[in-house]
């Protein structure tokens, strides 16, 4: 029988890639996190760490408790909220969105929902998919509004990932220009060759990088003024003259001052979806499928 607590303990050794890190974590000696982990090599009857001079390593067989930790760690947060909830009056629901689609998508299907659902406690989480994903994962939010860049999406029907992942559509990233720009009255895409010699305001720093990557491919090198954390910010900063600007569509101001324009393909753009956890159950799920069926409707 492999020993939970020493399995937890494996764990916090594979995130910290030390003994001596790990213990900090735990509170406790290397000597006593040494030795849950010979217990547990001993009950499992195979190594689960190689110690090598780059640290701590996972053998096959680490990787796959340490895989078990995790789904193991999920489902007893998840218990424990679901226990909460049983001693609540009120049903809670907890959506967690990033900021241009809880800005654009969000409000009116939280608000149709709240007007068909008032006994519903609603709490919503403004936070990036590397947050939000996490915090359905482990039951610390019901629903996720998220998005991913490149390549496949963050959940597949299967894998380990104990997320379902709805996709709602694509939102592509448009060039921002003052409507004053030679550019402005364009009526076909524009390619990134065109603008070299322009800078660039970048709205978040993952479509900085996206927009890096599809640089290099075309062979452009980018001249950048700024990256901002806000949409809303880069778009003022576009008006001021002080560049020109790669906004998703989602994300756009549509000020009567700025034109938006399609990049050329191949062109960056963001995928959109709804991750639910995959072990969802009773009414809070109920409530949670609900809403994200209002949500996939309005795409």
């Amino acid at each position: 029988m492999i020993d939970v607590q020493r399995l937890a303990v494996l764990r916090e050794v594979a995130r910290c890639g030390s003994f001596n890190q790990a213990a900090q974590v735990l509170h406790c000696t290397p000597s006593a996190v040494s030795q849950q982990i010979a217990a547990l090599e001993r009950s499992l009857g195979a190594p689960a760490v190689e110690r090598s001079t780059r640290g701590v390593l996972l053998t096959d067989a680490g990787r796959l408790l340490v895989e078990a930790a995790e789904a193991i760690a999920a489902e007893l947060a998840d218990t424990e909220r679901r226990v909460e909830r049983l001693t609540a009056e009120r049903t809670a629901l907890t959506v967690a969105t990033f900021a241009s689609g809880g800005r654009r998508l969000l409000p009116e299907a939280l608000g149709a929902f709240a007007a068909d659902h008032p006994e519903v406690e609603l709490t919503v989480l403004e936070a990036e998919p590397e947050e939000s994903l996490p915090a359905v994962r482990e039951g610390r939010a019901d629903l996720a509004l998220a998005y991913h860049l490149d390549g496949p999406p963050p959940a597949r029907p299967g894998d380990r990932s104990g997320l379902d992942w709805t996709p709602l559509g694509e939102d592509p990233l448009r060039v921002v220009l003052p409507r004053h720009h030679p550019a402005a009255a364009r009526t076909e895409p524009l390619h990134l060759a065109e603008l070299t010699d322009q800078r660039w305001i970048l709205g978040c720093h993952k479509s900085a990088g996206q927009l890096v990557r599809f640089a290099a491919l075309a062979g452009v090198e980018l001249r950048i003024s700024c990256t901002a954390t806000d949409y809303d910010f880069a778009q003022s900063l576009v008006h001021a003259g002080i560049g020109i600007a790669l906004i998703p569509e989602i994300g756009l101001a549509r000020h009567p001052a700025l034109v938006d324009l399609p990049l050329a393909e191949p062109a960056p753009r963001r995928h959109l979806g709804l991750a639910l956890a995959r072990r969802r159950r009773g009414r809070t799920a109920r409530l949670a499928e609900e809403l994200a069926a209002r949500l996939t409707g309005r795409m």
